[in-house]
């Protein structure tokens, strides 16, 4: 079994009475990452819940990948994704916004030249004009990516859903408008997004000595074409194309 498959495995393999362990929560159509950054980022806040992985999907959206240590009965899995939609992706249209119990392959050819794939959260912003891959990615890369990823247990899948289940009027009710988040002092900090420096704005690219700090520098400049940007973000990608 070659790593990415075992990595796979120990993530999103059903359990032994099998049951689902993997939840994947597709946004797209058209993709946007900053609406799916929202739901990883706060689940990680809100509901202290490990990161889930993140994929683009080879078509126009993202996924966000959850893992299971205990498989789940598909009314939990419904009411965690109906939990996440009505507090992360409200107002989002109803055909954006997919949920799957059953995991598709990964990585794959979604349609001809299009492969989706497992990406870094720092990477993840690069893909929003084209969340695919024109080439399969690396297997090693992939099994990097996620042999970083943890299960959730089953105290805090229950802890979740109890704090995703539908509220009360008067649990809702907040006379100046104010998270949780806001009310107990607690910082938002930034989803992962592509950001240039001044420092790294000013610098020559005839100044890189290191084939990585130069990649950055490409793909963090927002004033060079998208199309070259992705490129430089593919070639980041962890063993990109080997196999």
């Amino acid at each position: 079994m070659s790593r990415l498959a075992a990595e796979f495995q120990r993530l999103y393999a059903a359990g032994a009475d099998g049951a689902s362990r993997a939840l994947v929560l597709d946004v797209g159509r058209p993709s946007d990452w900053e609406l799916l950054a929202n739901v990883w980022r706060g689940v990680q806040l809100d509901l202290a819940l490990p990161a889930p992985g993140i994929a683009i999907a080879g078509e126009n959206s993202y996924q966000l990948w959850f893992s299971l240590e205990r498989g789940c009965a598909p009314e939990a899995a419904a009411a965690f994704f109906e939990g996440l939609k009505s507090r992360y992706l409200a107002g989002i249209a109803g055909p954006r916004i997919r949920w799957l119990t059953e995991p598709p392959v990964m990585p794959a050819e979604v349609r001809e030249g299009q492969w989706s794939a497992f990406v870094a959260p720092d990477l993840a912003p690069v893909f929003v004009e084209a969340t695919w891959l024109d080439i399969p990615p690396g297997a090693e890369g992939q099994a990097d990516l996620l042999k970083s990823l943890k299960s959730i247990t089953p105290q805090a899948w229950e802890a979740a859903l109890a704090a995703l289940a539908p509220r009360g009027p008067q649990d809702d009710a907040r006379p100046d408008g104010r998270s949780d988040r806001a009310l107990t002092g607690e910082a938002t900090p930034e989803a992962p997004r592509v950001t240039s420096t001044p420092a790294v704005q000013s610098a020559s690219p005839t100044n890189f000595t290191d084939p990585r700090a130069f990649l950055l520098h490409v793909m963090n400049d927002a004033t060079l074409p998208m199309a070259m940007r992705i490129e430089a973000a593919k070639a980041l990608l962890p063993e990109s194309g080997k196999s």
